[in-house]
């Protein structure tokens, strides 16, 4: 496509070699595109002298979509645009602009209509700075061709830096970032990745299988065995909003009474956990285990010390 875009949009005839040059490829690449083009009955002209062209009046067919479909479209470009790794929002941006120009005006003005007002979650949209990591291109490239995969990465629990050979399975998107999910060779044993903590991303010439029982399911949430089973009770009042974000999957659901649910899961970090449920409030009830209810009045007393802290007098 954007071959034959470069084609039609220049004044004057380009030779394998420039072509070549811009695209960053070989003039082998070049000829075998063009003919390539040919076969597709894209009328490519050649001068000996002066390179290849397309002939004029040529249009390339207009895209055509319902405005449903283009309102989906839309739809994932904005959720992409939200992201906070500032490479997938250029990408979003890129992919916008080429299916604007292929459109035809009706459906243009009607994708232009819509540009900028639907939004996907504003609170990561607006208000988080755009940053870049983990080069989510290369790892979904490397799952597709399933590629084993060399990294840098800096464990956000641990605190330290490590590297890492890993056979790719998932990118899979929580909430405000992206992870990885596959095969640690150093561990042993199935990993997740946040993305923005990856660096020095490079796909090896090793090629791997995907499991025979291979679940998307299962990777995801793990075992149900691993972890410390959890056990809480929840004020309906915020339950959909629990069970929305929860980053793990539910083992047992069940109404108490008009007011209060339990929920039963397993989860592997518990301080993660802890900190995770303070945004509900008083509106969450540890039941189980007696770890976590320690470590929730713990880190209730610590919060109550800042605030008085912050309070006293100079």
């Amino acid at each position: 496509m954007k071959l034959i875009l470069m084609l039609q949009q220049s004044k004057e005839r380009l030779t394998a070699q420039e072509l070549a040059d811009r695209f960053g490829v070989t003039k082998r690449t070049i000829y075998r595109d063009l003919n390539t083009l040919s076969e597709l009955n894209v009328p490519v002209t050649h001068d000996p002298y002066k390179g290849y062209g397309v002939i004029s009046g040529y249009t390339i067919p207009p895209l055509m979509f319902t405005t449903r479909e283009l309102a989906t479209i839309m739809v994932g470009l904005n959720f992409v645009k939200s992201q906070i790794d500032q490479n997938l929002v250029n990408d979003a941006k890129g992919v916008e602009i080429k299916v604007k120009e292929l459109l035809p005006e009706k459906l243009r003005a009607f994708m232009n209509s819509l540009h900028n007002k639907t939004i996907v979650d504003p609170f990561l949209n607006f208000g988080h700075e755009k940053k870049e990591g983990g080069n989510w291109y290369l790892i979904s490239s490397a799952i597709a061709e399933q590629q084993t995969l060399q990294f840098t990465y800096k464990s956000l629990k641990k605190k330290q830096t490590t590297k890492r050979k890993v056979d790719p399975y998932l990118l899979v998107f929580y909430k405000d970032h992206w992870n990885m999910i596959g095969f640690s060779h150093i561990r042993g044993e199935i990993r997740n990745f946040i993305l923005d903590q990856i660096t020095n991303l490079s796909v090896m010439d090793e090629t791997f299988s995907s499991p025979i029982d291979f679940n998307a399911e299962a990777l995801i949430f793990g075992s149900s065995d691993l972890g410390e089973k959890v056990v809480l009770h929840i004020d309906k009042s915020v339950d959909r909003a629990f069970k929305a974000n929860l980053p793990t999957k539910i083992i047992k659901y069940e109404a108490i009474n008009a007011k209060i649910n339990k929920v039963e899961f397993r989860f592997d970090n518990l301080d993660y956990l802890n900190q995770w449920l303070l945004q509900f409030g008083e509106k969450v009830f540890v039941q189980s285990p007696d770890l976590l209810i320690q470590k929730r009045r713990d880190l209730i007393a610590r919060i109550s010390q800042s605030i008085e802290g912050n309070h006293q007098p100079e």
